[in-house]
């Protein structure tokens, strides 16, 4: 007698007698074959754009530009912090006073004699000395090619000033040297109710630093996004490819791959840019604060990009053309440029702005201001995690809403698609 029974080899997808656990199995391997396919695209859309021309190119002359600019700010300074002044005749007797008041006006000169007029008005029109003092030392008389130093008069002035005063004291029968250290002695007391950051200004550098940094960066990434979907689209190489992956996939890989690109790009910049400027002295703020700087810098610059490049990749699907590609990338790009402006107009002189602070916890603002805000150390921990939150939140809803507009839109060549229709079909 035969008896039909149960065989003891297991089925594939799982436990026929466990639905549960071959629902599971299945989910499993579902979450698997997804993530190998976005990571497929996403390794391919990086090993394209990091081959490119234009990505070497552009990330060299950065890198250039970062490293070449404290040998630039020095030969500046060189070039035009020194002004080169000849005292001929009786003019002589106030070289020192005047060298002394220009210094103690924050315009230091280099001050020479000159054997008479003549020589230095000669040496005045070859550029050899930048300006001339003559005269007497009551009635000095400043030579000059074009336009003089305002500064070099102001020192000139104060100095004939403080003459024709201590002649007028010394009429009166007073002690100018007395009389003189009883004003200087005289000071309006200051009370600070905060202590003053030594290091504000170069947090304020910093910060501007990062806003240009992101601003720049995310347009320029957002921008490769759209610019990839368009091509794709009009040379219908999408059409091949979501015959074999599903558009969501197809659209994450994609933001995936050109989001490690720029990345890469920003942490090389990032950190030239921080060796270049502690190694010549223009950054003296301790390391972990640059450190921390760059390390904030980098997360909202990956909740930025995911943000924005979203937006444009959606937006990038609608049409077919890249002549038509502005159009739709003009809306996302004026809602980076609001907290760029507001960032690099009112935060430098107010960081406690309240709009600031405002529109950092914004989500679309924060990844430029938020930044900006944590440089110059006045952003509170709630604020930062305020933002942090709300960023993510709204990004995980923009990729859900962009993700089925792609999906809708994405291969409908010809006309542009209506944002509403392709919303309708969603």
């Amino acid at each position: 007698m035969t008896v039909t029974g149960r065989t003891d080899t297991p089925q594939q997808g799982g436990d026929p007698a466990n639905p549960r656990r071959q629902d599971s199995d299945q989910q499993g391997a579902g979450r698997t074959g997804t993530l190998r396919t976005v990571g497929l695209v996403a390794g391919r859309e990086l090993d394209t754009h990091v081959r490119k021309r234009s990505f070497l190119i552009g990330t060299l002359v950065m890198v250039l530009i970062i490293a070449a600019y404290p040998a630039l700010m020095f030969f500046i300074g060189r070039s035009m912090g020194t002004t080169t002044v000849g005292f001929t005749g009786q003019a002589t007797a106030v070289l020192q006073p005047v060298e002394t008041t220009a210094e103690s006006m924050g315009d230091p000169i280099e001050t020479r004699e000159t054997p008479d007029p003549a020589t230095g008005r000669q040496q005045v029109r070859e550029g050899e000395l930048d300006a001339l003092v003559t005269g007497t030392p009551g009635a000095l008389k400043l030579v000059v090619e074009q336009q003089p130093d305002e500064e070099l008069r102001s020192a000139l002035n104060a100095v004939v000033q403080q003459r024709a005063l201590n002649a007028e004291l010394s009429r009166a029968g007073l002690d100018p040297a007395e009389v003189n250290e009883r004003v200087a002695s005289a000071r309006v007391a200051v009370t600070s109710l905060e202590a003053a950051d030594p290091q504000q200004g170069q947090r304020l550098a910093l910060a501007m630093a990062a806003a240009f940094l992101l601003y720049f960066m995310l347009i320029g990434s957002g921008q490769m996004v759209a610019q990839g979907v368009v091509e794709e689209k009009s040379s219908r190489v999408v059409e091949i490819l979501l015959s074999t992956i599903r558009p969501s996939q197809l659209l994450a890989g994609k933001v995936v791959g050109i989001g490690l690109t720029s990345l890469l790009q920003f942490v090389i910049i990032g950190a030239v840019g921080m060796v270049v400027t502690t190694a010549a002295g223009l950054m003296t703020l301790p390391s972990t604060a640059l450190a921390g700087t760059l390390v904030w810098a980098l997360v909202w610059f990956l909740l930025g990009f995911f943000f924005y490049a979203t937006i444009m990749a959606a937006g990038a699907s609608l049409v077919s053309r890249q002549e038509e590609l502005q159009s739709v990338m003009t809306p996302a790009i004026m809602l980076l440029i609001v907290p760029f402006v507001v960032g690099v107009s009112i935060l430098p002189s107010n960081p406690e702005s309240s709009l600031g602070a405002t529109l950092s916890l914004i989500p679309g603002f924060s990844p430029v201001l938020m930044p900006m805000r944590i440089a110059l150390g006045v952003a509170a921990p709630w604020e930062i995690a305020t933002a942090l939150a709300l960023t993510v939140l709204a990004t995980v809803g923009l990729l859900w809403l962009g993700g089925r507009i792609y999906s809708n839109a994405v291969l409908r060549t010809g006309a542009r698609v209506k944002l509403s229709e392709a919303l309708r079909a969603a």
